[in-house]
């Protein structure tokens, strides 16, 4: 897979190594070309990434300040700085900039991924009109859809429809650490797998019950023996992911973790 990373800071940085550490191709994209030049030669500009770890995967992680390197990229995540403005709510200026040049490069088919923090329905709201102005459209074009696909194709692989499987979900919060449901991925999932047939559980340490959903959060050792695939959807840090890899048939990951795990039952995004 071939994955663009739009903005090469503290986020974007570690997550184009990961990347290129598991053997993908990687577009790193940042508008300051100081930045681009010094990750070129091997030198991190990230605390937490050593410079060895760049020089390892030098082959692998193209730095680049061109964003129609973007457009041959299976998926783009952008990591762009979001600074609190004067009334402590996220300074969009760098996000709004980023997706403006994403949507002249867009290809069809592709993933892209907000990792910028922000409050929820910015993707929807902010950046969906943003990317659709070239002409292509979410959800057939480029597709906020991907996962479902991508937990289809990966029942598929062991034999199994996704309807009548039972799917459990961990993590159904907008993001990690907190109980916040409001714009979580994870409610379309939900919905969009009930209409293919699955069955659908999910455990969140912060989330009890989805009441909309008429759901409550399952008990993760009662759960994982009947669940035909485990996906991990928001990694709350509480979960202990190798007691979920070692009681699964199958775990799809979508965010990372299982970082550090390696067995044959698990799938990466």
């Amino acid at each position: 897979m071939k994955v663009g990373i739009s903005g090469l800071g503290y986020v974007g940085l570690p997550l184009a190594v990961a990347f290129a550490e598991a053997g993908h191709e990687v577009v790193g994209l940042d508008t300051d070309a100081r930045v681009a030049n010094r990750i070129r030669v091997g030198e991190s500009t990230v605390e937490d990434v050593p410079s060895e770890r760049l020089t390892a995967v030098a082959e692998r992680l193209l730095p680049t300040t061109d964003h129609a390197e973007l457009g041959a990229c299976d998926a783009v995540l952008v990591c762009v700085p979001t600074p609190l403005a004067n009334h402590r709510e996220p300074d969009l200026t760098y996000l709004v900039d980023a997706v403006t040049s994403l949507s002249s490069v867009l290809g069809e088919g592709q993933l892209v991924v907000l990792e910028s923090t922000t409050y929820p329905g910015t993707a929807r709201e902010r950046l969906k009109p943003i990317l659709e102005e070239s002409g292509p459209a979410a959800g057939r074009d480029f597709h906020p859809q991907f996962c479902v696909r991508k937990i289809e194709r990966t029942l598929n692989e062991v034999s199994k429809p996704v309807k009548g499987s039972r799917i459990l979900l961990l993590g159904v919060a907008y993001r990690a650490g907190v109980a916040d449901v409001r714009e979580s991925p994870a409610l379309k999932i939900i919905r969009n797998l009930r209409e293919l047939g699955a069955e659908i559980a999910y455990h969140d340490p912060h989330v009890a019950e989805i009441p909309e959903l008429g759901m409550r959060s399952a008990d993760l050792d009662e759960e994982l023996p009947h669940a035909d695939l485990a996906c991990v959807i928001t990694p709350h840090p509480e979960v202990d992911y190798r007691r979920v890899v070692e009681g699964s048939d199958l775990v799809l990951d979508f965010r990372g973790g299982t970082r550090g795990i390696e067995a044959a039952n698990l799938v990466r995004l």
